[in-house]
Parts: structure tokens; sequence; C-alpha cells
């Protein structure tokens, strides 16, 4: 989903004061030598029986936002990750726009956040509102490495970014830049995906296919956050984009939209919701769903284990 928030200008002092930090607490100097992420498996307890595609459970994942943002600043990740693990999730998505104040982003709070996430049982994903190329599209190398050093202090399974890039040229895909890129990731123990916006600029098609075709004649681990609900607000057809780009697809945000314009809000797919279940139906049935629609403010635990059920087997 797309964020309001601007991002951070990365320094050299966060980055020199991350790495100091995860070689005391985590013996290693660099986001390449850390500890593999311990495989934390949470099976679900929804009936399985509608997803003929795998006969492995769907790994649900909850989006902080899904329990409203003022909840999350309030209260903060941890107490919600808690609750997001007794719904039967089987990770908890931390969203960086949500801490309520700076020190929540340095390395000692993320570190404690992620033990806290898998002691409930549970694994963390860590979304950051940066971009992964700017407004003009070239690479935000400074923005790429702050977010990746934050998210190895998390332990996170996966490390989501904006796309970004620039509405009418989309995002640079010269030789040097996608070394730079691959060079970037190459050692990031999280998962590194790039999510589809709101916005026309990193919210197209034609950008995300652009960018993954450049890359499909070299050796990377990049992959897509495909939101079923952005595609609307950037007036893209959300089938025709999975179609499209399914093959790049490591991870799914899950929500329907309702209204029209910028009158659109996310709202939980319906049962019945042929829309919603032609596009699963097109993308991996093998790769984490996360939920990113509202839950009943006046309900939360009940409605957030409906929903897990629900989207386990849809």
């Amino acid at each position: 989903m797309a964020h309001l928030e601007p991002q951070a200008h990365h320094s050299q002092t966060f980055r020199r004061t991350t790495r100091l930090f995860l070689k005391f607490v985590l013996g290693t100097g660099s986001i390449g030598r850390l500890k593999a992420n311990s495989a934390v498996e949470h099976g679900n307890s929804g009936n399985l029986i509608k997803n003929t595609r795998a006969n492995a459970t769907v790994h649900v994942v909850i989006v902080a936002s899904a329990f409203g943002a003022e909840t999350i600043r309030r209260d903060g990740h941890a107490v919600w990750a808690e609750v997001a693990a007794k719904a039967g999730a089987a990770g908890f998505e931390v969203r960086r726009e949500l801490f309520s104040y700076k020190a929540q982003s340095q390395p000692a709070s993320l570190y404690e956040l992620g033990q806290r996430i898998r002691a409930a049982g549970i694994w963390p994903v860590y979304s950051t509102p940066a971009t992964l190329f700017d407004d003009t599209g070239a690479l935000d190398e400074s923005a790429m490495e702050q977010t990746l050093d934050e998210a190895a202090a998390l332990d996170a399974r996966i490390v989501k970014f904006q796309l970004g890039g620039s509405e009418n040229a989309g995002t640079a895909t010269d030789s040097a830049t996608l070394a730079r890129l691959i060079a970037g990731i190459r050692n990031s123990k999280a998962q590194v995906v790039v999510e589809n916006g709101q916005l026309k600029a990193g919210g197209t098609i034609d950008a995300f296919s652009t960018l993954f075709e450049a890359l499909e004649t070299r050796s990377h681990t990049l992959s897509m956050t495909f939101d079923t609900g952005n595609w609307r607000w950037a007036q893209q057809d959300p089938l025709e984009a999975a179609r499209r780009l399914t093959k790049y697809v490591g991870y799914v945000h899950c929500k329907a939209v309702q209204g029209e314009g910028g009158r659109r809000f996310a709202t939980a797919p319906a049962t019945d919701d042929a829309h919603f279940a032609a596009l699963l139906a097109h993308l991996p049935a093998d790769v984490p769903r996360g939920i990113e629609f509202p839950f009943d403010q006046n309900n939360l635990a009940a409605d957030a284990a409906r929903y897990v059920k629900q989207l386990a087997s849809a």
C-alpha cells in the first residue's frame, strides 16, 4: 500500500551505528554475514480444501495497519504481533511509518521488536515507505542500504520497498544500475520485494514488467509484492497485472477496493468475490498472503482470526 510519510535521509552515522550494533548483538559486522533467518513455521488452522493448487499450508501475514494506524502508534507493534500470532497468522508486517517516535527505528529497538515477534511463534516482515528508485528513476542506494540494515536488525524474513521511479520513464534498467541493485541486495537474509503503489510512479504494470524483464538474464533475488487493490488507484487492470507479472511475485497483499477516484478505500474481500478469487487463481499459491484491510475496531482479535482462516483457504 502507498505510504504517506517521507523517508528520512540516510546518513553515514546511521550505517556505522547499525553495523556496530549488529556486530555486538549478532556477532557480525555486515548484513552478508548475519545468521540465516530461522525457519519458524506456524501452521494456520483454516480449512484448506478450497486451495486446490497447493497441498501446503498457505502462510498468512497480518499487516500491522489492519489493526488501525492509531492503535499501533499507541500500543506499539509487539502487542499486536502477539494478537496476530494467537489469530493463527504465520507472520506480522511491521510498518516503519507507524513508529510513533524515531528511536523505534534504531537498531536496538528493532532487534528487541524482532525478538518479541519471534518469541510469539511468528516471523517479522519489514515494510518501509522508502522507494527503491527515486522520482527521476535512479536507484536510491542510500535508502536501500538503510532499509536493509533496519530489516537485518529486526531479523525480518521479508523486506518490502515501494518501487518508486518516474511516472513517465519508470526505473533505470541500464547495466550499471542493475549491477548496483543486485550487489546491494545480494547479501540480505530477508527476501527483498518491491510493491506496486497507488500512484502512476511505481504503480503501473509496465514499470514492473520492464524492470523484471531487464533482470531476467541476471542472477538476482528481487521479487514483487503484488497488492491486489493498489492497481485500482493507479488505474491499472489487476487481472492483466496478475497475468503478466505472476512469475515475479514473492508476496501478495490482499484487499478489495470500494469507491471511485480519490474516494476509494480498502476493504475485506467477500467470500463470494469472483474478481478477488480470479486474482488469486493467477498468482502463486505458495507465497505468503498479507492481510492489508482494516479489521473491525470493536472486535479486532476475533476479526483477525476469522480473516486469517478465510485467506488461508481462499
